[in-house]
């Protein structure tokens, strides 16, 4: 059944500092608007005693594992920030629409203030009306733009943000033909979008998007269209001198086998990533050794990791860190900072926050912006060419 959480976790957590988000330096880019004072001068007085934040996770069904996960590390964030001014109300959704409904109709029965979750895009989509009628606002965890606005915040990881910092670190370091090779998929369509968009900007071009059936083993006729002498004979000079690869796994290190095989030539053509390249053994297959992906530095990420390890007793998945870094935010806006408790002038605040995946700040039409790193695969582990921006001021990107 549902839980409530305690207050506070036991001290055996053994957790070693406090991690709550801080608010970075002043912005030289356009601020966040600020939202107009009420009309009703009167304003009725918050409820005595700790304020209820919500928290929507699938704690049952296919994604409970990561779900799990999420938990816990939104736990550890209650224990590191003190938990003093806010009281966690975790609901399970089930991982499905009408279970995230639900779970939205009870919290807000429950008088939550702000609703962290769901994961995902079905699960937000049945949450949304229901919060923006009781005008309660949303932090989710998913990457469905289209949900973004009014009362929602979306806090995951946008591949465009990705794109648009490791294209504008390619393009500082001369390279300008831009290609990509894509599973034609809703993701690697948004990544393709996405690099259509980031090149011009940055002053390069877009030489090609070849795509691949990603039900399909072989991709070869994709490589084909990338390098059209491999199948004659030896592969002619590409017409890019960068090549997007927004693959994870085994199925990425599969094709870049295939690319070096009809004749791609890893020295001369800047293999780049997505956020699914940030795994371990990413690094075992030698053409990838030197590509680049933009991510969060591994650094803050790196002590969260070993927290929660030491924690709870085992190694965190990628998307745990996004329950540790609302349930900090939620402490932030919880005391005030930047605006009144859980309103939209504080959850737009224009210098934004730093938590263990970086700095991040919410747009007025509720997308995330993070300031990320570029990180270079290396046999002995991913290694950061261009460190994270430490504030908002004169981001390029």
């Amino acid at each position: 059944m549902p839980r409530r959480l305690p207050k506070r976790l036991a001290s055996s957590a053994a957790v070693l500092l406090a991690a709550a988000l801080v608010a970075c330096a002043p912005p030289a880019m356009v601020p966040a608007p600020v939202a107009p004072p009420q009309a009703n001068p009167y304003q009725p007085p918050p409820p005595a005693g700790p304020a209820k934040v919500a928290l929507l996770l699938p704690l049952s069904g296919t994604n409970a594992k990561l779900g799990k996960a999420m938990l816990d590390a939104a736990q550890l964030a209650l224990f590191d920030s003190g938990g003093k001014e806010l009281e966690l109300v975790p609901r399970d959704t089930g991982g499905t629409p009408a279970g995230a409904a639900k779970a939205a109709r009870a919290v807000i029965a429950d008088k939550a203030r702000l609703i962290l979750g769901p994961l995902l895009r079905s699960e937000v989509a049945a949450a949304k009306p229901l919060a923006g009628a009781a005008n309660v606002p949303v932090i989710a965890f998913s990457t469905a733009t289209e949900l973004a606005g009014g009362n929602v915040f979306l806090m995951g990881f946008l591949p465009r943000e990705e794109v648009m910092r490791e294209v504008g670190f390619a393009r500082q370091r001369g390279h300008r033909q831009f290609a990509a090779l894509v599973p034609n998929s809703p993701y690697g369509q948004l990544m393709a979008h996405a690099l259509r968009d980031a090149v011009p900007a940055s002053g390069g071009e877009v030489a090609q998007v070849a795509l691949y059936d990603p039900g399909q083993a072989d991709v070869g006729a994709a490589v084909r269209q990338l390098l059209p002498g491999a199948v004659a004979g030896p592969a002619a000079p590409p017409a890019f001198d960068a090549l997007m690869l927004p693959e994870g796994g085994e199925r990425l290190k599969a094709i870049a086998r295939q690319l070096v095989l009809a004749g791609l030539d890893i020295k001369k053509v800047q293999l780049l990533g997505s956020g699914l390249w940030d795994e371990p053994d990413t690094s075992s297959e030698p053409a990838l050794v030197g590509g680049w992906f933009a991510a969060a530095a591994p650094q803050a990420r790196r002590g969260f990791e070993e927290r929660f390890a030491k924690t709870y007793g085992y190694k965190p998945p990628l998307l745990a860190s996004l329950g540790y870094d609302a349930v900090a935010l939620a402490a932030v806006l919880a005391r005030g900072e930047g605006g009144a408790p859980f309103s939209r002038e504080a959850i737009l605040n224009p210098r934004g926050f730093s938590g263990v995946d970086g700095l991040f700040r919410f747009t007025p039409d509720g997308l995330v912006q993070r300031g990320l790193a570029v990180l270079q695969v290396e046999p002995q582990g991913n290694t950061v060419v261009s460190p994270p921006p430490q504030s908002f001021e004169n981001l390029e990107f």
